[in-house]
């Protein structure tokens, strides 16, 4: 059966995707089912990045960390084109959008980037593993900061700034500390995980699908993809599809035009162009009121699904040896 699948012209990770899609949509992970995914999710990212300490070697690691001008454009795409843009879409109210959508839209342009789904699409695209761990690792931390401030700074909310600590000890406690955990081990079992490959190539696209299924049953159990006029959703759809495609073509020519070698490019194609819907949700709770953060959300929520889907196209394509600017272009 996987070898009949694997000669379809469609991409099986995508079936795979779709599949987790349908499954969440008949199946949603509900109660202590949902507390037991969410917990298995974050085993699996843990274990995930627990491999990725055992591949690379202390060398590459320190490469990575020296990236100061990917990690800068990284940044900078995040927490300066993304808000720009979003700014501009004012424009689409009320015509397309109505306030509450729109200032969700905003606010999903000022959250920093994923880590986790950043980071395996980047090692499946065979990029910079060591560049996407630091640069979003970074993004993060310094949105804990600089989301609020920004937040603040260009909406209107009924909350105030709040910088959480517990944001940094998630990032250390579920992906650092892992990464240095298989870093001290890499000596007695890294010729034993370079032989399984296909370990880590499993356990990087199976916490991608963990991730969509609860993402995408939240949204389900919540009811918040019912809450809204089903015109206004598919509006929301172009308009994340639009924004993603925008930010996308970006960082695939910005990574060409500033000489970054191919490994970086890919970073700052996944690393510059994801949003994080775990990141948004905490802050969205305390800046907007309850009555509406569930309709303000849902600009993020759509993002996030759709960032996954074609994420996973393209690290694809990208595994393949194709060119990042060639390929974010199509």
């Amino acid at each position: 059966m996987l070898k009949k699948l694997s000669a379809l012209p469609i991409d099986t990770f995508l079936l795979a995707m779709a599949a987790t899609v349908a499954l969440a949509a008949l199946f949603p992970a509900r109660g202590a089912f949902a507390d037991f995914m969410s917990v298995a999710a974050k085993v699996v990212i843990a274990l995930l990045f627990w491999l990725y300490g055992t591949r690379l070697s202390p060398q590459q690691a320190w490469q990575g960390v020296k990236r100061w001008q990917l990690h800068l454009l990284v940044l900078a795409t995040t927490f300066v084109l993304f808000p720009l843009l979003g700014l501009a879409c004012r424009a689409l109210v009320p015509w397309l959008l109505n306030t509450d959508l729109y200032n969700g839209l905003l606010f999903l342009c000022l959250v920093p980037s994923t880590v986790q789904s950043s980071i395996a699409f980047t090692s499946i695209a065979r990029g910079n593993v060591s560049g996407a761990l630091v640069s979003a690792s970074l993004s993060n931390i310094v949105g804990i900061a600089l989301t609020p401030l920004l937040v603040v700074l260009l909406m209107n909310t009924r909350g105030g700034a709040h910088m959480d600590a517990s944001a940094v000890r998630d990032v250390f406690v579920q992906l650092l500390l892992p990464f240095v955990v298989g870093q001290l081990m890499r000596p007695w079992i890294a010729d034993w995980v370079l032989g399984h490959a296909a370990l880590t190539k499993i356990v990087d696209r199976g916490s991608i699908l963990l991730v969509v299924y609860i993402a995408f049953s939240m949204g389900i159990v919540e009811h918040i993809w019912a809450s809204v006029d089903p015109w206004k959703l598919v509006a929301v759809a172009v308009v994340n599809t639009v924004l993603l495609a925008l930010v996308l073509s970006f960082t695939g020519m910005l990574g060409r035009l500033v000489g970054l070698d191919r490994g970086d490019r890919i970073v700052l194609l996944f690393c510059g162009s994801k949003k994080s819907l775990a990141s948004g949700l905490p802050m969205a709770l305390v800046f907007f009121p309850a009555a509406t953060v569930g309709v303000i959300m849902l600009p993020l929520m759509i993002f996030h699904q759709i960032q996954l889907i074609v994420c996973s196209v393209i690290a694809s394509r990208l595994s393949r040896g194709e060119e990042p600017a060639a390929v974010a272009a199509a």
